[in-house]
């Protein structure tokens, strides 16, 4: 008798073989893809590639992305599929002008390579800043060289300061002049039949303006011309100064480049050259000639130490924060005010307000310095991060602050009270004014065929709902909430700047000022920079020994651990040339030209003060 079965699995059967047979073999492959990726993480964060100082050699000052006083939060995902981190796309004005600072006394360190290639751009106030650190290091002799492909005018400003100026015969140097544009959305929003009710306290106070009107008002036309005029020549003056130009040349360049490109040929690098803003058409492997032969070297090519790699060595070699040393804190308020905790990029209130509170005030911190770059946003928001504040110098703690390039509305809300205030002379200030923007929508909701309708206990029952008419009972409101804040924003500014209500009133209104303009006007106490602020802080404190710290908020364990990841794997992709391997689809340009268009719109969308009422400066100048 025949016990063997011939016949073949059933057709079920052989399925789950299958099945079972691929599931091990993409478990196998999961498996080694998990190894694989933890062999990349742990490499990363054993990767140590640091390039080493030259005995003789240049320090190469390459910025990337904006100049920034805070790097905005990215995501750890985020730059993980971006393939960029945001030391990528902003660089710390701070780290520029301690590279500068170091390297002016370093010997090792005979000349700067400034190279503005990769730098996207820069209020004037921070270039105001660099410019001071840069003048500090052409003092010790050592020569600047800049270099580059093409110059835009913040990269020139940089540029300027060298003693040598090397342009791509093919590139481009375009001064245009500074400008303050906007988009106005009055017959757009009549088209959508959308409401937007305007509240404000001070005619001055533009920031809505976009939503009222198709074009600029003659208040706001003479308040932006006037700041516009003054930073533009302090611009052009600088630039004349620091070349050796003739007075007013800059101006009449900008004023003229039609004609003179066309005489030129349209050969705008042979342009630069003729007009003195450049010394030398090179190409890039002229430029490096160039380079080789004015550079100590080794074998014919010049030796070199980029920017982070030597604020690498400066941060190896600087002491530890001694327990028992005193200590100032220098906090960033960078961005927006928003309501609640928000990222870096934008300013929480209650994430500011925590990092002030959370201070060691009683044990080492014995000032502190707020660093604002903000043209403002919530009230109640900055109201939260002023209490904080009120609340450190209650305790004999001085603060003082220093101002970015903006400090105005909200900005200059938290910083009215401090017991010093500095700022650039290019600064943006002021902007003392209040606003609300209460959007309906009963009309774009009727053109659907969509009605609102019920019953209230009160008139004024449904005040908040937006596809209901606004009625004049919540006019009143509104109008009256707003001046209420605005009042109280003149009597504060009035307490810190120890002067009259009726005093800060004529210069209130909502009007901006430069820094220069708001000294004059005692809005601040001193022309300076971040450096000078601290020193301020520190001999109102009585300290001869202290150590500067930049308190941030506190990360959760998830995002210091997703932190770390990605910098592991990105530090193992960049060693495997493996960087940059995703790309937005949006080009830079047009993403940032969209955001500025689309300003006030997004700022419907994003503000979030409980109340509705705003300190914001949306459209300051530059």
């Amino acid at each position: 008798m025949n016990f063997i079965n011939d016949e073949k699995p059933g057709i079920f059967k052989r399925i789950a073989n299958f099945v079972g047979s691929l599931t091990r073999v993409v478990r196998t492959f999961i498996s080694f893809v998990f190894l694989a990726f933890l062999v990349i993480v742990i490499s990363g964060m054993f990767v140590d590639d640091l390039q080493p100082i030259p005995n003789q050699g240049a320090l190469y000052l390459a910025p990337n992305g904006m100049l920034v006083d805070q790097r905005s939060y990215i995501p750890p995902l985020d730059q993980l599929l971006s393939g960029q981190n945001s030391s990528e796309s902003e660089t710390l004005v701070r780290e520029i002008i301690e590279v500068l600072q170091r390297a002016s006394t370093d010997n090792r360190i005979t000349h700067l390579i400034l190279d503005t290639n990769y730098m996207e751009g820069a209020g004037i106030a921070k270039l105001e800043e660099i410019s001071s650190a840069l003048m500090l290091f052409k003092k010790t002799g050592k020569p600047i060289i800049a270099v580059a492909d093409n110059f835009t005018q913040s990269q020139y400003f940089l540029a300027a300061h060298a003693d040598h100026i090397l342009l791509n015969p093919l590139g481009s140097l375009m001064i245009t002049g500074f400008g303050a544009y906007g988009s106005y959305y009055s017959d757009a929003l009549e088209k959508l039949r959308v409401n937007v009710h305007i509240f404000r306290a001070g005619i001055y106070k533009n920031a809505v303006e976009p939503l009222m009107r198709n074009d600029m008002s003659t208040a706001a036309r003479e308040e932006t011309n006037d700041i516009v005029s003054r930073l533009w020549a302090y611009y052009s003056t600088r630039v004349e100064q620091l070349r050796d130009l003739e007075k007013g040349s800059v101006d009449k360049l900008a004023n003229n480049l039609h004609t003179k490109l066309e005489q030129a040929g349209g050969d705008f690098a042979l342009l630069a050259q003729r007009e003195g803003l450049v010394d030398q058409l090179a190409t890039r492997s002229e430029t490096l000639d160039y380079l080789d032969q004015q550079i100590p070297g080794t074998d014919g090519k010049f030796n070199s130490i980029d920017m982070w790699s030597y604020l690498e060595h400066i941060q190896r070699q600087s002491h530890m924060p001694q327990p028992n040393t005193d200590k100032i804190a220098v906090v960033m308020a960078k961005g927006t005010i928003l309501d609640g905790e928000q990222p870096e990029g934008t300013i929480g209130g209650d994430t500011l307000a925590g990092i002030l509170n959370n201070l060691d005030i009683e044990n080492e911190i014995k000032a502190v310095v707020l660093r604002v770059d903000s043209p403002g946003g919530s009230a109640f928001a900055s109201e939260l991060i002023r209490d904080a504040l009120n609340k450190i110098t209650k305790k004999d703690i001085p603060v003082v602050v220093s101002m970015g390039s903006y400090a105005a509305s909200g900005g200059y809300w938290i910083a009215a009270q401090a017991d010093a205030i500095v700022a650039m002379s290019t600064s943006i200030t002021g902007s003392i004014g209040v606003y609300s923007m209460i959007p309906t929508v009963e009309n774009s909701l009727a053109a659907l065929g969509i009605y609102s309708d019920g019953v209230g206990s009160t008139d004024i029952a449904g005040i908040m709902q937006f596809d209901r008419a606004m009625t004049e009972e919540a006019k009143v409101i509104f109008q009256a909430s707003v001046e209420n804040i605005y009042s109280r924003f003149l009597t504060l500014v009035a307490e810190g700047r120890e002067t009259k209500i009726s005093d800060v009133e004529k210069i209130a209104r909502g009007r901006v000022w430069t820094g220069q303009q708001a000294l004059d006007l005692g809005l601040v106490d001193e022309i300076g920079d971040l450096d000078r602020a601290i020193q301020i802080a520190a001999d109102i404190a009585d300290l001869d020994n202290y150590d500067v710290l930049y308190p941030t908020r506190h990360l959760s364990p998830q995002e210091v651990f997703l932190q770390q990841l990605t910098s592991g794997i990105s530090m193992s992709l960049e060693s495997l040339g493996l960087t940059n391997f995703t790309k937005s689809w949006l080009p830079e340009s047009l993403y940032t030209s969209t955001q500025s268009i689309l300003s006030p719109l997004i700022n419907l969308t994003e503000f979030n003060d409980p109340r509705g009422i705003y300190l914001h400066c949306d459209n300051c100048p530059l």
